[in-house]
C-alpha cells in the first residue's frame, strides 16, 4: 500500500467511525470526494462511494486470502473501508426492511438477504463468528439514520447539533470505542432530555430507543426483536402519586385496595434490547426517585407487594419541561438521582429559536406535517397553510406551544382555512418568552427595547412612567411601546 493510499484510508476511517451529523465529518468527506455536496447526507454518501470502490478494487481481486497478506497496520486501515462498502451495498434492502417493520408489530420480520450480506462480510475478511454482529450493526446504523435524520425535520444549525447529540447517545462520539467495547453496554448510559412543552422530547426519546443494537439470529433468519415494540413510553404526570410505583414496577395481587390481580410495570414490559422513556420525570415524588435510583444503580427492582427482585436490562431515557435546577435547590429532586440520570443531557431547541436561525425552518416543518397528515406530498396544501399562517399571525410570533402548536395550527388551517392563535396577554408569559429569546440570542436591540417598554407600559400604565423608568424621552418610549404592539 502506497503512502497516499494509507493517508486516504486513514481519513476514510475517521468518516466511517465518525458522527454523520458533525461538521468535521462533512469537511472530511469533501476532502476525500470533491464532488460531494456539504450538508446533503445522501449525496455525500453516493459521492464518497464512487471514490472508495475503485480504490478498494485492486485489494479485493484475491478475496480474503489476498487481504491476509497485509501486515496488521495496513489491515486495520483497510477494514473500515471494506465495512463501509459492504454497508452501502445493502442500504436499499435495509431501508425496505425498516419501512416494512415500522408498519407492523408482532414478531420480527424474516430477513431474506441476511445470509447474502453475512457471506459477503466473510469474503471481505470478517471472521464467520463475527459477521452476524456486523450485520446487526448495519441494521442499527440504518435505523438510527432513519429515526434521527428522516423523522426529524429541519436543517438549521441547532437541529444539526441536536441530531449530532442524538447520534452520540446511540453510538458515542467515536464508533471505534462503541464497536470495540460498548455495543452491548449502552443500557448503562441514561439520557435526560430537557425542553419546553411541544419541542418533541418524545420523538427524540423514540429516536434513541428504537435505534438500539438488536442481535441477528442467523439460524432463524431474523433479528432478535421488533424495534417497533422495544421502546416503551410512559408519562408520569398522568398517574396519581400512589399509583406511580405500580406503573413503574408493577404490583402483586392484594398489594393494596383495588389490586385484584398481578400487574406488570413498564420496567418488566421493557425488552432487554429496548428503552424505557419516563416523561415528566420532574413530577416524581422523592420515594419514587429513591426506588428509580436503585434501578439505575443496581439494575434491579421489586414489584409493589412483592418480595422477589427482578432485573431490568433495558435503557432509561427521561425528560421534563420543569426547571430541574430550581427543583434541586428546593429539595424536590434529589441530586444523586439527577447525576445518575444524566450520562448526557440534551436540550431541545425551541421552534422560535429554529425559525430565528433559518427562515426556511417553518416551511420544512409544514411540509413534513402536511405529508404526515395527508399521507403524501401536497405542495398546494403546504402553500395554503404557509399563506394562512403569514396572514393570521403577528410578525415574529413566538410559537409558545412549539412544534406541537404548529401541528395543530396546520390541522386547523386545513379544516378552516385560518389559524387565530390564542395570544396570551399576561406580562409574565411575555417576560418569560422574552427571557428565553434573549438566552437564545434571537432578539435584536431595537426589538428588545420595544418589548421591554411594552412590558413596563402594561405594568405602569403610562408613557411618562415608562420614560422615567428607562431614562428615555416620553415620545421615544411611546414609539417603542407602539412598535411592540404592531
Amino acid at each position: 500500500m502506497t503512502p497516499a493510499e494509507r493517508e486516504f484510508f486513514a481519513a476514510l476511517a475517521d468518516v466511517v467511525f465518525g458522527n454523520p451529523f458533525s461538521a468535521q465529518r462533512s469537511e472530511l468527506i469533501v476532502r476525500l470526494a470533491p464532488n460531494a455536496k456539504p450538508g446533503d447526507l445522501t449525496a455525500d454518501r453516493e459521492a464518497l462511494a464512487r471514490v472508495v470502490a475503485p480504490k478498494l478494487e485492486p485489494f479485493l481481486r484475491e478475496g480474503a486470502e489476498g487481504l491476509r497478506r497485509f501486515d496488521a497496520d495496513d489491515r486495520r486501515l483497510i477494514e473500515p473501508a471494506l465495512l463501509y462498502v459492504g454497508y452501502h451495498r445493502c442500504v436499499p434492502q435495509l431501508d425496505a426492511l425498516i419501512e416494512r417493520q415500522a408498519s407492523q408489530g408482532g414478531e420480527p420480520l424474516a430477513v431474506p438477504f441476511g445470509d447474502e450480506v453475512i457471506a459477503a462480510l466473510v469474503r471481505s475478511g470478517v471472521a464467520p463468528e463475527q459477521a452476524p454482529r456486523y450485520f446487526a450493526l448495519y441494521y442499527q446504523l440504518r435505523r438510527a439514520f432513519y429515526f434521527i435524520y428522516r423523522s426529524l425535520a429541519g436543517e438549521c444549525e441547532s437541529m444539526r447539533k441536536f441530531r449530532e447529540a442524538l447520534w452520540n447517545n446511540v453510538f458515542t462520539h467515536d464508533m471505534r470505542g462503541f464497536e470495540a467495547a460498548l455495543w452491548n453496554r449502552m443500557e448503562d448510559f441514561s439520557t435526560l432530555l430537557l425542553g419546553e412543552t411541544g419541542t418533541g422530547k418524545g420523538q427524540a426519546a423514540a429516536a434513541i430507543g428504537r435505534s438500539a443494537f438488536i442481535p441477528y439470529l442467523a439460524e432463524k433468519g431474523r433479528f432478535a426483536a421488533n424495534f417497533t415494540e422495544t421502546f416503551i413510553a410512559t408519562n408520569l404526570s398522568q398517574f396519581p402519586e400512589q399509583l406511580i410505583e405500580s406503573e413503574l414496577f408493577g404490583h402483586r395481587k392484594g398489594a393494596f385496595t383495588g389490586a385484584i390481580d398481578n400487574h406488570q410495570g413498564v420496567f418488566e414490559r421493557c425488552d432487554p434490547h429496548g428503552a424505557l422513556f419516563l416523561d415528566e420525570i420532574g413530577e416524581v415524588s422523592i420515594p419514587a426517585q429513591i426506588k428509580l435510583l436503585q434501578v439505575l444503580q443496581e439494575r434491579t427492582y421489586t414489584p409493589v407487594g412483592g418480595r422477589e427482585k427482578k432485573r431490568f436490562s433495558g435503557r432509561v431515557i427521561a425528560a421534563t419541561n420543569r426547571p430541574l435546577g430550581e427543583l434541586r435547590r428546593q429539595g424536590r429532586f434529589r441530586d444523586d438521582f439527577f447525576y445518575r440520570l444524566c450520562s448526557d443531557v440534551i436540550e431541545l431547541p425551541t421552534l422560535r429559536q429554529r425559525i430565528a436561525e433559518s427562515a426556511q425552518e417553518l416551511e420544512q416543518l409544514v411540509e413534513l406535517l402536511v405529508a404526515r397528515i395527508t399521507g403524501a406530498e401536497a405542495p398546494a396544501l403546504v402553500a395554503a397553510v404557509l399563506e394562512a399562517l403569514e396572514t393570521n399571525l403577528p410578525r415574529g410570533y413566538a410559537w409558545p406551544g412549539n412544534v406541537r402548536e404548529l401541528e395543530q395550527a396546520v390541522r386547523r388551517v386545513l379544516l378552516t382555512g385560518r389559524y387565530a392563535a390564542e395570544l396570551r396577554e399576561s406580562g409574565g408569559d411575555e417576560s418569560e418568552r422574552l427571557t428565553a429569546q434573549i438566552r437564545e440570542g434571537a432578539v435584536t436591540a431595537d426589538e428588545l427595547l420595544a418589548r421591554y417598554c411594552a412590558l413596563l407600559y402594561q405594568k405602569l400604565g403610562s408613557y411618562a412612567a415608562v420614560a422615567e423608568r428607562t431614562g428615555l424621552d416620553p415620545r421615544t418610549s411611546r414609539k417603542y411601546v407602539l412598535a411592540a404592539k404592531a
